[in-house]
C-alpha cells in the first residue's frame, strides 16, 4: 500500500480540509536528528511544531531536552503546563509578560529570556520595576553567527544580534552580572546561513557551488569565533548552556566543543524546503489534504483553498507542494489560490470530485496556523489527534 492509499484509508471518516502527522515518519526523523547530534541534547524549536501534546511526545524521546520558544507569552504558557526548560529565542518587548515572569517563581526558574543589548536590559528592568519580584530572571545573550566577508561588503545569515565579537559579548555579560535580579545562564548563536539554506538547490549547479563554498567558509570562521566568545563570557560568569545550530547543520555544530546543545524542529516534520540538503534526508511527516471540487478540463483538477504561503522571501519556493498523487503542478496563471487552486498534469485526469490531494507546506510549524488539529496517522490507521496552538486558542505572533 503506497502512502496516498494509507493516508486516504486512515482518514476516510474525516472531511477535508485537514492536516495530518505521520507518526512513523516523525519517529524516523527524530531518530535521524539524534544520530546526527552525536550525544549532544537537542532543544526542540517550538515554532516548527506548534502543538503542546506533540512537544511533550517529542521531549519524551531520548536525545531531546528543553524547548526553544519564539515568544515570552508562549514560554509562560508552556511553563504553566509543566515544561521546565524553555528558552525564548528572541528578545521580548512584552511588558506584561515580563512582569508576570518576575512575579512567578516557578516560571522564572523554567524560562530564560534572550537579550542582545543594554537597551534590552533597561527594558526588562523597567517592565518589572512595579512587579512583586519573586525570583531572579534567567538571561541568555544572542550572538551574531552570520558570515561577513570582503570587509563587510558581503553578509550571509539572519539579521539578528549586534553582538559579534568576544569583547562585545563579555561586556554585555558583565552588564548583566551587575544588575540585581538578572542572572546570565546561556549563549545562543544561530547560523541561519548554514542551518536554514539548502546546499543542493534544484536545477542550479552554479548556485549550489556558491552556497557550499559560503557555508564551508562560514563554518570555519564560526567555530573559531564562537569558541572565543564562549571563553570570553565564561571568564565573566558560569554558563549553563551554549546553544547553536538548526536542522540543516546539526552534525556540523555538535563538533564544536564550545556548543553544549543544538536546536532543531523542522527536521521532525521535514517540510518541502528541507528537501534540498546533501547531508541528510528525511521523511515528509506533516501534510494537509484538500478536496477536489471542480474538473474544468480533463487534465485539470481544482481543489478547495490552498493558498498557504510560507514566510520569507516571496517566490515559488514558499508555496505548498502538491505531493500526492505525484505529478501535479500549479497553473502558472493562478498558483495557490485563496479559495481554489487548479492543479495541472496527467495525474489530474484520474481525480474525481471529492478525492483528496495531499500537500506539503514549505515550512514546518506554519502549517499549524491554518489548522486546529493534527490528526495522527500510524501506518494506515488513525491513532488520535493533537491540538495545535490555534486549536487551544493560543496565538503567540
Amino acid at each position: 500500500m503506497d502512502a496516498r492509499q494509507r493516508y486516504d484509508r486512515a482518514t476516510a471518516a474525516i472531511e477535508p480540509p485537514f492536516a495530518i502527522l505521520d507518526l512513523a515518519a516523525m519517529r524516523a526523523n527524530a531518530a535521524e536528528l539524534v544520530r546526527r547530534a552525536a550525544g549532544k541534547p537537542i532543544r526542540v524549536a517550538s515554532k516548527s511544531v506548534r502543538s503542546r501534546p506533540l512537544l511533550e511526545r517529542i521531549l519524551a524521546m531520548d536525545g531531546f531536552a528543553g524547548v526553544m520558544a519564539f515568544t515570552l507569552p508562549e514560554a509562560l504558557w508552556l511553563a504553566g503546563h509543566g515544561f521546565d526548560d524553555v528558552l525564548v529565542a528572541y528578545p521580548t518587548a512584552d511588558r506584561h509578560a515580563l512582569a508576570a515572569l518576575a512575579g512567578d517563581a516557578v516560571a522564572a526558574g523554567r524560562v530564560t529570556v534572550t537579550v542582545d543589548s543594554l537597551a534590552h536590559l533597561d527594558f526588562i528592568e523597567a517592565a518589572v520595576a512595579g512587579a512583586r519580584r519573586r525570583a531572579e530572571l534567567r538571561i541568555c545573550i544572542d550572538i551574531d553567527a552570520g558570515y561577513v566577508a570582503f570587509g563587510g561588503k558581503f553578509r550571509a545569515g539572519a539579521l539578528r544580534s549586534p553582538i559579534r565579537e568576544p569583547e562585545d559579548a563579555a561586556d554585555l555579560a558583565a552588564a548583566v552580572a551587575k544588575r540585581p535580579g538578572l542572572r546570565l545562564t546561556g549563549l545562543l548563536a544561530y547560523e541561519a546561513q548554514i542551518a536554514g539554506v539548502g546546499d543542493d538547490p534544484p536545477g542550479n549547479a552554479l548556485l549550489a557551488r556558491a552556497i557550499r563554498l559560503m557555508q564551508a567558509r562560514s563554518a570555519r570562521e564560526l567555530i573559531v569565533r564562537r569558541g572565543r566568545v564562549v571563553n570570553a563570557v565564561r571568564r565573566v560568569t558560569d554558563l549553563e548552556f551554549v546553544n547553536g545550530g538548526g536542522t540543516g547543520c546539526v552534525e556540523r555544530t555538535v563538533r564544536e566543543k564550545a556548543v553544549t546543545e543544538v536546536a532543531a524542529g523542522s527536521g521532525l516534520f521535514h517540510p518541502r524546503l528541507f528537501d534540498f540538503y546533501r547531508g541528510f534526508t528525511g521523511r515528509p511527516a506533516a501534510l494537509f489534504a484538500l478536496p477536489v471540487v471542480r474538473r474544468p478540463a480533463p487534465d485539470i483538477a481544482t481543489v478547495l483553498g490552498g493558498g498557504y504561503p510560507a514566510s520569507g522571501e516571496p517566490g515559488s519556493s514558499r508555496l505548498p507542494q502538491p505531493y500526492l498523487p505525484a505529478g501535479l503542478r500549479y497553473s502558472p496563471d493562478e498558483g495557490a489560490g485563496e479559495v481554489q487552486t487548479p492543479l495541472l498534469g496527467q495525474a489530474a485526469e484520474d481525480l474525481r470530485i471529492g478525492d483528496r490531494v495531499w500537500f506539503r507546506h514549505a515550512k514546518a510549524g506554519e502549517l499549524c496556523e491554518r489548522f486546529d488539529t493534527l490528526h495522527l496517522v500510524d501506518g494506515d490507521t488513525l491513532a488520535g489527534s493533537a491540538p495545535t496552538y490555534r486549536g487551544e486558542g493560543k496565538t503567540f505572533l
